[in-house]
């Protein structure tokens, strides 16, 4: 038997040690959570969570119809946390949670920068390596090589699928490359005024955000507006845009 970190495993540790229904705990908990959530996150990220943990408390409730019996332990346990980290991302990339650590992650990584996959495995660590006393030591150590494989399965899939690009353009023909990629793009263009050390020539870089589907779109754009334009992207891990940015 295999812990859990968070919520779900107090959750675990309330039903193996006194008997207390799941589901019931789940709620109760995750909604105590979600009452600190308020003052952090916003107000979307709240409701999303908290549809999950209806669902989630839901089906707990429901009987267990099917039990996988194995003797092997390092196969489920790296399948449970990949699985577990891809459903993971996929709640996190659509901006909600399953409550939980996951809140806490969204808050360390709203304030302090901290990837959501490391943040969560931090307060799932707090739960699960005390569970020792229970689970016993060999599957507390499962337990966290499932935990540590999801949050990396969780970092590496935000990162690919929510990441963004920035791309600097360096041509002579600034101003029509600007006007197309405003265009496609409909979002503002920023010009970094820039000027070469060689040529000694005053000339601005073009410089914006964009998504990876975008980014193959725009650069034909790029392209068949200067064939020898100067191209440069790289990847950026969050971005938050203010008003001042918009004016841009």
């Amino acid at each position: 038997m295999l812990g859990e970190g968070g919520v779900t495993g107090l959750t675990t540790i309330a039903y193996y040690t006194f008997r207390i229904p799941t589901y019931l705990t789940n709620f109760v908990l995750n909604g105590l959570l979600l009452l600190v959530g308020l003052k952090f996150l916003d107000r979307k990220t709240i409701l999303l969570s908290l549809w999950a943990v209806v669902w989630l408390s839901i089906f707990l409730k429901i009987p267990v119809f099917y039990i996988y019996h194995t003797n092997q332990t390092i196969i489920p346990t790296i399948f449970g946390g990949v699985l577990t980290g891809i459903a993971m991302s996929l709640i996190l990339n659509a901006g909600g949670s399953i409550a939980g650590s996951t809140v806490l992650g969204r808050i360390f990584n709203k304030y302090f920068g901290m990837p959501v996959g490391s943040a969560t495995l931090f307060f799932d660590l707090a739960v699960a390596i005390p569970s020792i006393f229970i689970i016993g030591f060999e599957n507390m150590l499962l337990t966290v090589l499932e935990l540590y494989i999801s949050a990396k399965i969780t970092n590496l899939s935000l990162a690919r699928f929510g990441a963004k690009r920035v791309l600097q353009v360096i041509s002579n023909q600034y101003n029509d490359i600007a006007q197309s990629i405003s265009d496609n793009l409909k979002q503002g263009v920023t010009m970094v005024q820039a000027s070469g050390f060689y040529s000694k020539a005053e000339r601005p870089i073009i410089y914006f955000v964009c998504t990876p589907k975008e980014m193959a779109h725009i650069i034909p754009v790029i392209k068949d507006t200067d064939p020898k334009a100067l191209i440069i992207t790289e990847s950026v891990r969050s971005v938050r845009a203010t008003d001042l940015y918009r004016l841009l």
